[in-house]
Parts: structure tokens; sequence; C-alpha cells
């Protein structure tokens, strides 16, 4: 699901997505750097509806990255975020990826709190695009999940 079409983030605001019947949840993000970057903070929100009521921040440590795509068999590395935030690379013309895996109990559910989403702090010269990957609870039950066959 689309959270951020790709741009230079300046005042974005990646859509909400429900949790409700998710039982995992990734945010995959994209960053092509031209030249002269700055860095885009990211980090994570939840609130009570798709709409963003009551919004505040989701604490999270891991994330993964690829620095640099262009690097033949580039690995997906873990890093650790400072204060449930972390900065894009600021390397000029590099492309690269981030995954912040989510499990949608971290959210305080006590307090009716199940939609998120991706914060994209403002950039320069970098272009950021934001994705979620949900897995649904139903996943993997053949009576629920649908069967999909080649003719």
């Amino acid at each position: 699901m689309l959270g951020l079409k790709p741009a230079v983030p300046s005042s974005a605001s990646p859509a909400w997505i429900s949790l409700k019947n998710a039982e995992a949840v990734g945010v995959l993000i994209e960053v092509q750097n031209a030249t002269t970057v700055t860095g885009s903070a990211i980090t994570l929100n939840q609130a009570t509806d798709v709409s963003g009521t009551n919004s505040k921040a989701l604490a999270f440590t891991d994330y993964y990255k690829i620095n640099d795509l262009a690097a033949a068999d580039a690995p997906w590395t873990r890093a650790v975020a400072a204060s449930n935030t972390f900065t894009t690379d600021a390397t000029n013309s590099k492309n690269s990826y981030y995954f912040i895996p989510v499990d949608p109990a971290s959210l305080d559910v006590a307090n009716k709190f199940n939609c998120l989403q991706v914060g994209v702090g403002n950039a320069t010269a970098s272009t950021v695009g934001a994705h979620y990957l949900l897995r649904p609870k139903n996943a993997g039950n053949p009576t629920l999940t649908p069967k999909f066959t080649a003719n």
C-alpha cells in the first residue's frame, strides 16, 4: 500500500493505515539522492483512526538499511534508531532502502490506537517514497485466503 508517493519531502503528509486486521506490517522507504543532499528524519506515528486522531509517536528501535543500491549484492544491515527516529543517508548520488518492521501489538492498543503512519521529515535534493507491506491476520488460512490459479 502506498504510504508516500516519491517526492522531495517538504511538509509531506504520508498516508495513515489501519492495522485492525494486520498480523504484521513493515514500512519500506526508498531514497534517491541527488547532490547537496540533506537526509530526511524518519519516525513512526500511531493514532486511533486513519484521519490521525490523537496521533502520537510510536516507539521503535530496530530498522534495516541498504545504503547503496548500486553496490553489487548490497546486503541489508540492521541499525538502531535513536529516540524513535533515524535520518536517511545524505551521500550525494546514492540510492538507499530502509525497512522498519512493526508489530501491531506494539501500538497503544489498550487505548484503541490501531493506525500507523510513517513520518518523513523535510529533506533537500533527496526523493523519498514509502510503502506499507501488510500481512493480514488470515494469511495462510486456506478457508479465508483467496486462491489464485492460472488459467
